[in-house]
């Protein structure tokens, strides 16, 4: 039954997210906002729903590994998993803007986290709320800089949707809500079931299975675009995935209710925060080394076994 649950769980967050992305996306067309603002933005804040979702149930029911866990685990995935898979696929042209202002965010921001975690084991209202002014203060400076660029893209925003009908919006936002709802209430309680019955932490649950979970849309993405050989996937966009995570689904959570480290899972702080930092750290090496500003096989290959040997030790 658990098992059930986890994979349902998943299946809804999928579907509500994508239906959610649909409406968010229709209704800033029909607010008569740009391109450009609804990518970095609203497509942005609404990708993220699965993991806020999740990590927010999490929080409420009083298990704060899991919300923790997933944003950790989902962060190590997007660099480790997608871009590593992706990359093997298809070498990955790398823009230096990327290295100019998304990548220091990232690093800052998780150089913050760790931070308050580690102050006083909790991250409270106010730590949330500065982290997630940090994340307007960041798309504010994105956007403007984005709009004085002539490479600026606004690629992900599917222009079909600016003609879609009001009650289509609104069927495609409770469809999105409801499985979003759903699919959080369910992954949550069988990753506590699976946790129990394999003999291991909820924190390592969400920290692999959870956090794969809700890495499959992006690396399902990537792949088909890779083996399409099409622009497989922009680096900037899976920075900005784990800047929304950390300043958004922990903010907004952490805002809803405080995020407390639970003593029995010191890895938390000991060890795979660090893999976060690192696998976020690796990434300008990799850019500037020969090849430079390009993630070829090889390269992937690193980050795919490195990936693959965090998720044996944390689950040995």
């Amino acid at each position: 039954m658990s098992v059930f649950l986890v994979i349902a769980g998943l299946a809804l967050l999928v579907v509500g997210g994508d239906f959610l992305v649909r409406a968010s996306v229709g209704l800033s067309f029909k607010l008569k906002l740009s391109k450009l603002v609804i990518g970095m933005t609203v497509v942005s804040f609404a990708t993220s729903a699965p993991e806020l979702l999740v990590s927010l149930q999490a929080a409420l029911d009083g298990v704060s590994d899991i919300a923790l866990g997933n944003v950790i685990g989902s962060n190590i995935a997007n660099i480790g998993l997608v871009l590593g898979i992706t990359a093997i696929i298809s070498p990955l042209a790398i823009d230096r803007d990327f290295y100019k202002l998304n990548w220091p965010m990232m690093m800052l921001l998780s150089f913050v986290l760790y931070y308050f975690l580690k102050n006083d084991l909790v991250l409270t209202a106010l730590e949330g709320g500065v982290l997630f002014l940090a994340l307007v203060v960041f798309l504010i400076i994105l956007i403007k800089s984005s709009r004085k660029s002539t490479k600026a893209n606004a690629g992900d925003v599917d222009v079909t949707l600016a003609v879609v009908s009001n009650f289509k919006i609104v069927i495609w936002l409770l469809i999105g809500a409801a499985g979003l709802y759903f699919g959080s209430l369910w992954l949550v309680d069988g990753a506590k079931q699976l946790a129990v019955l394999a003999g291991i932490s909820d924190y390592a649950i969400s920290v692999t299975v959870i956090a794969i979970g809700t890495s499959v849309p992006e690396l399902a993405a990537s792949v088909i675009a890779a083996l399409k050989k099409e622009k497989a996937l922009s680096l900037g966009n899976l920075i900005g995935s784990n800047i929304f995570n950390i300043a958004s689904v922990l903010g907004l959570t952490a805002i809803v209710k405080p995020i407390v480290v639970n003593p029995k899972t010191p890895e938390i702080l000991g060890t795979n925060i660090f893999w976060m930092i690192a696998f976020a750290a690796v990434l300008i090496p990799l850019v500037l080394i020969p090849k430079r500003l390009e993630i070829g096989r090889i390269k992937g290959m690193v980050l795919f076994g490195a990936y693959i040997f965090f998720i044996y030790i944390t689950l040995k």
